[in-house]
């Protein structure tokens, strides 16, 4: 039987590795030239996301498959430093030590903090608090003046309309951030980029016969019958017995999605000098255009690019004003707000900037989120869905999701031809 897998991002590149791999007949179709989706790179003589990117230590599944593909030894494990931006000053918070140094907080304050941190850790399960809003939970676990002095610009700026987020993604990204060691959090880079992942799966589905086509827009899927029949592409029409969609845009298109995304937009530029020292990731509480600044590196040796890289990010709701304006204008009102927060910053520094504009780059986990996931299966016969949307990704999006989505939907389709 034949699969059109929809989307090449790494849920849409799982799911056809894995069916080649137990040797499928897959057509992966990718409108961009580049494969990759969200995890794709610019090349600049080397590779850099064009999102930022790393990984957690307890993403079991993206590092087996990292394994699986020969790529292992360029998996390292780094000492990652965290900043908070509060008044025009960086505040370090990467260590116990200094987050009881963080001046923002009373020591009973950070005391109440600690206990909260602590109390999630031990939360086997996050979803357990999915209809719990957020701030109710961080109010009555700690108090209003962490939740107002530490919590909610943390919440505004990643996701402007907070009230209503649900505690269970706040949980699982607690227990994702507080796993540090007394230097700070370790984190994983694929050295060289993980550009290599997305084109050693690429080779390994081709190399088992199975066709992949870049600049393919999918416009349609048809069905006849309650069951898929092919899709229309932009090269014709393409006829299957199963698709696997993984793209947010089609399945809003076709009314099976009704989660509420986000949209991110995210600067790269290139100077001879540092912006920050040493600090990797800064979150904010300013009076700027973007919500936190990500020096790359500060994370992965400059040596490996012979320049500093750094991202700066804006996480957008609909109909957010930033979208609308040109490439250009972003780019101004990013170094205006960098000129803003560090007075040793000139524009002139900067010898080059990309812009990466992404509509549907994370679920916007509201309020019983859980009731909105979308199985792998749907009620069309033939009809699969897989990536940002599937339940790996919940309660919080990662690569690791992604790529378990894929799988565990090709896992579906074969179980499902074999009945």
């Amino acid at each position: 039987m034949k699969t059109v897998v929809i989307g090449g991002g790494l849920a849409g590149l799982s799911a056809a590795y894995s069916l080649c791999m137990h040797g499928g007949e897959v057509i992966l179709l990718e409108e961009e030239k580049d494969l990759g989706g969200l995890a794709g790179s610019y090349a600049r003589g080397y590779f850099i996301e064009k999102f930022y990117h790393h990984i957690f230590s307890g993403d079991v599944f993206i590092q087996q498959i990292i394994k699986e593909l020969g790529l292992l030894e360029k998996l390292e494990w780094r000492t990652a430093s965290i900043g908070y931006y509060i008044d025009g000053k960086i505040h370090r918070l990467s260590t116990p030590i200094e987050i009881l140094k963080f001046e923002h907080l009373s020591f009973f304050d950070k005391i109440l903090l600690a206990k909260a941190v602590l109390s999630t850790r031990r939360t086997k399960d996050p979803s357990l608090f999915d209809d719990v809003p957020a701030t109710k939970w961080v109010i009555e676990k700690t108090n209003k003046s962490v939740y107002e002095g530490f919590f909610l610009p943390l919440l505004k700026s990643k996701f402007g309309n907070y009230e209503n987020i649900s505690a269970a993604w706040l949980l699982s990204r607690i227990k994702l951030r507080s796993k540090r060691t007394f230097k700070g959090e370790r984190l994983g880079y694929l050295r060289g980029g993980f550009q290599q992942l997305v084109d050693r799966m690429a080779e390994k589905i081709e190399s088992e016969g199975c066709e992949i086509r870049r600049g393919c827009k999918v416009n349609d899927i048809f069905m006849a019958n309650n069951k898929v029949g092919g899709v229309e592409t932009s090269e014709g029409v393409l006829s299957c017995d199963n698709a696997i969609l993984t793209t947010p845009a089609l399945s809003k298109t076709l009314s099976i999605d009704k989660i509420k995304y986000q949209s991110t937009i995210c600067a790269l530029f290139g100077m001879d000098k540092n912006l920050m020292e040493d600090i990797y990731w800064l979150n904010l509480k300013a009076n700027v255009p973007f919500g936190a600044i990500i020096e790359h590196t500060n994370f992965v040796p400059r040596e490996d690019y012979g320049e500093n890289l750094f991202y700066v990010v804006s996480y957008l709701q609909e109909n957010d004003q930033l979208w609308k304006k040109s490439d250009k204008e972003i780019i101004d009102l990013y170094l205006k707000g960098l000129e803003k927060m560090f007075p040793d910053f000139h524009r002139e520094e900067v010898k080059w900037w990309e812009l990466a504009k992404g509509k549907y780059t994370a679920p916007v986990y509201e309020r019983c989120y859980k009731n909105k996931i979308i199985p792998y299966s749907s009620h069309i016969e033939g009809l699969y869905l897989a990536g940002i949307f599937s339940s790996p990704n919940y309660p919080e999006r990662s690569m690791n999701g992604s790529i378990r989505a894929g799988f565990g939907c090709a896992r579906e389709v074969i179980s499902d031809e074999r009945a």
